[in-house]
């Protein structure tokens, strides 16, 4: 696989790049096509079972920031749980989506609602937190070299990071299953398209450990999202059966190798003692 050549921290907080993604006008396409269907329910499936088996939720009282929380699932799932929750989102239009679904279950008054770019809401706020979830915001940032520093000194000693994003190995494999070679060489090459729900800034795992060393954490659990599910091109037998399909993903979103080539890539994270 073609991969991008490591990109250095830069351990400064800049002003949101004028090129970094906002789903506003595209909240209403993203809530049909990624969550309400067969593959949103694998993603949170994967990402609930990872976060309450790695991460102590059900022990102790924790202050948690989702940022980049887009439509809220994963905050009404902690806010149902006693936590004290901070949301935050780039794009209005997804914030006023979370914001009705959480009315809806009640439980809207039991969540702090943000407004910003990541790094204005960081800039702006000294609160340090237990846990910070961070789903699918890194591989739609201009920069995705300057997230994780930005976000670990707001992390408490020995907190946890929930991080998922794109995995460009999952695009490169799902090109040459369609014989697009040309693209699958240029992956890293690709710049966002306008209007696409596919993302183009993608960072390789090599980079992310990279980053998450220089930050100082440590990788509790790595598992793949929709590892066998996407690359599909005949549907029979179970794969023509969706909660058959979901029983397997979590099935093998832990094995090796094929963790390894899910669509999206999800990490438990811990700050390491000093």
């Amino acid at each position: 696989m073609v991969r991008r050549k490591n990109t250095p921290l830069i351990k400064t907080t800049a002003a949101m790049d004028k090129l970094d993604r906002s789903f506003d006008g595209l909240a209403e396409r993203f809530e049909k096509r990624i969550y309400g269907s067969l593959k949103g329910k694998i993603r949170q499936a994967v990402l609930h079972r990872d976060l309450f088996e790695h991460v102590p939720l059900s022990k102790q009282k924790m202050r948690i920031l989702d940022i980049g929380a887009g439509l809220g699932q994963i905050c009404f799932e902690v806010a149902e749980q006693g936590h004290n929750v901070i949301y935050n989102d780039v794009s209005h239009e997804m914030m006023s989506k979370a914001k009705k679904h959480a009315q809806e279950l009640g439980l809207a008054d039991k969540i702090e609602w943000n407004n910003f770019s990541y790094q204005k809401y960081l800039t702006q706020t000294s609160s340090k937190f237990d846990l910070i979830i961070c789903h699918a915001l890194l591989e739609w940032l201009e920069h995705p070299q300057h997230l994780l520093p930005t976000l670990v000194k707001h992390l408490n000693a020995g907190a946890y990071l929930s991080l998922c994003f794109y995995n460009p190995a999952g695009l490169v494999l799902r090109n040459l299953i369609f014989g697009n070679f040309k693209l699958a060489t240029t992956v890293f090459d690709m710049k966002p398209d306008v209007g696409s729900l596919t993302p183009r800034q993608s960072s390789s795992l090599e980079d992310v450990r990279c980053w998450l060393t220089e930050c100082n954490m440590e990788i509790v659990s790595h598992t793949g999202i929709r590892v066998f599910s996407d690359y599909v091109m005949s549907k029979r037998g179970g794969n023509t059966l969706p909660e058959e399909i979901l029983k397997m993903e979590l099935e093998y979103s832990r094995r090796e190798p094929f963790k390894q080539i899910g669509r999206y890539t999800h990490l438990i994270c811990r700050v390491k003692p000093y």
